[in-house]
């Protein structure tokens, strides 16, 4: 089984893979691990400023990765925002029955109402950066996500009212 995460900014995307992790001892791959890797090693010339391009240059390491890992009758945990939402188109109906994907996004209600909490708990499992993080960039990050997941006939969590609850659902 492959559980492929991932959603808006600032969504919890890391905090559910880690739980996950906890819970099904599951290996997790972070695809912010990989892309700095590659960034800091040289190995690319993308900046972590290069959001869709990161994503076409990431995605097929990671789709390959997953093939491998359903190949060998493995579990893997695959976290973070550079999943494309057209993914499926990548996989045969085999590796599909393998996959469950989880995407989290939040309300623009939800946002208003707890962004300052967003920010504070922003580097509860991993050190980030916040500094540009405003309640509009998120609202748009998140419609994004939510209208992207609709387009795509996918499945999207919305964080509404109770952020705990929804990820205990998952």
């Amino acid at each position: 089984m492959v559980i492929l995460i991932t959603g808006a900014t600032h969504t919890g995307k890391t905090l559910l893979a880690q739980k996950l992790l906890e819970r099904y001892h599951y290996p997790y791959l972070s695809i912010d691990h990989l892309k700095m890797g590659l960034i800091r090693s040289g190995n690319t010339a993308l900046t972590v400023e290069d959001d869709e391009a990161l994503t076409a240059y990431l995605w097929p390491i990671v789709r390959e990765m997953v093939k491998t890992v359903i190949e060998n009758r493995q579990n893997l945990i695959v976290e973070g925002c550079y999943i494309p939402l057209d993914w499926r188109r990548d996989f045969d109906k085999t590796c599909l029955a393998e996959i469950r994907f989880l995407c989290l996004a939040m309300t623009d209600a939800y946002i208003d109402e707890h962004f300052d909490d967003i920010v504070r708990h922003a580097s509860d499992i991993e050190a980030r950066l916040c500094e540009d993080c405003t309640i509009e960039g998120l609202k748009h990050d998140n419609r994004m996500v939510r209208e992207g997941c609709k387009r795509f006939d996918l499945p999207v969590t919305l964080i509404d009212d109770d952020y705990e609850q929804a990820l205990r659902e998952l």
